[in-house]
């Protein structure tokens, strides 16, 4: 055996009482008395597995709880098992006189899926303060089963004196000696499978429903199906990518009528929008709506109206002005002929008197001239 090996478990497909008691599964004579009493009932057919009345539902969908604790009810373990799916049915064994618990109890849930979640979920989980293990239905789903109270079952401890290896908590480990396949074969014991172990923890799979002819029949329609099914999709897939390459070569000169047809559509409505938005920006100046010609023209005619008031009173200030300018004027050139008048009307009474001097002078001068 290998030192990387050494670490390595396997576990049992089928129950032999001597192989049960066997650390690595290659052992040929039993260990204790149990093991005789075990391997008598498997030998003698003394046990039927499905003779149990109380064993009803579904093995397949069914779990094993064991190490529970004594005060657990059964209202206590549905509440924790229905966290992994919908609880069917729940049997919690008890003591056939005292009615107290035995400390181990069988689940059945809706589904195989359902029992598959709590066989890998809740195992070693706390209740009521015990760690709980949980195994798949082995009463009727492992070939040669033999219960603990005849001798046989899986686990236990080491104070008990009843070990029993090859399941779930306690599997086979690796040979580190030789196998005695021969003496196995004898014994109709199973052989350890040889380079086909697994890892501690590595959670081994519970076995699945066998199918019948017309079930067989049915899934290979089934898969027929599928795969014609995953064939057609892979196939259009690679039609759409093979049409999208092409498309993405000739997408510059090559466009299909329904391509061609969808984007001068787009490009007209495209178009069209540019047109209105640039007639719109273009005509705002001059189309307007009724309310906002209202509005424009009253502000207009209240700016006019205002513009004309101050234009208004400006000219009358600027004829009040120029009629005061002249009425000053008028009253100055007035007052200057007034004036001149005045002072021509004096010169001339100046004067005369001397007219009147010489004119008598003169006069006189010719009074004498003519009397000479």
């Amino acid at each position: 055996m290998n030192g990387n090996k050494i670490n390595a478990v396997f576990y049992a497909e089928s129950y032999h009482p001597i192989q049960a008691g066997s650390i690595d599964g290659t052992d040929i004579l039993p260990h204790d008395n149990a093991i005789y009493r075990a391997h008598l009932c498997a030998s003698a057919g003394l046990y039927d597995p499905f003779g149990d009345p109380k064993v009803i539902g579904d093995p397949y969908c069914t779990v094993f709880v064991g190490r529970l604790s004594r005060h657990t009810s059964e209202d206590t373990l549905r509440e924790a098992m229905s966290e992994y799916g919908r609880v069917k049915s729940l049997r919690l064994v008890r003591h056939i006189v005292t009615g107290a618990s035995r400390g181990y109890a069988f689940v059945e849930y809706e589904t195989e899926r359902e029992m598959r979640s709590a066989y890998k979920d809740a195992h070693h989980t706390m209740i009521d303060d015990c760690k709980i293990i949980v195994d798949y239905y082995r009463q009727q789903l492992m070939p040669g089963w033999i219960p603990r109270r005849l001798g046989g079952g899986l686990g236990g401890e080491k104070e008990s004196g009843q070990l029993r290896f090859g399941g779930r908590e306690k599997p086979f480990r690796a040979p580190l000696k030789p196998i005695p396949f021969d003496d196995l074969k004898r014994l109709g014991i199973p052989p350890p499978p040889e380079g086909r172990y697994m890892s501690r923890f590595q959670d081994p799979s519970p076995p699945r429903r066998e199918r019948n002819s017309v079930d067989r029949e049915g899934s290979q329609k089934r898969d027929v199906q599928d795969r014609a099914h995953k064939r057609s999709f892979v196939d259009g897939e690679d039609r759409y990518h093979k049409r999208s390459s092409l498309d993405q070569e000739d997408h510059s000169h090559k466009w299909s009528s329904v391509e061609r047809d969808e984007h001068y559509s787009e490009r007209t409505s495209v178009d069209r929008y540019h047109k209105r938005s640039s007639l719109d920006q273009d005509e705002h100046s001059h189309k307007w709506s009724s309310v906002e010609r209202e509005e424009h023209y009253s502000e207009t005619t209240s700016v006019d109206r205002d513009d004309r008031s101050h234009n208004m009173s400006s000219s009358r200030r600027e004829e009040r002005h120029h009629k005061r300018s002249s009425s000053s004027r008028s009253h100055k050139r007035s007052s200057k002929d007034r004036d001149e008048r005045t002072h021509k009307s004096h010169k001339h009474s100046d004067h005369s008197p001397r007219h009147e001097r010489r004119s008598t002078n003169c006069d006189l001068s010719s009074d004498l001239s003519k009397v000479g």
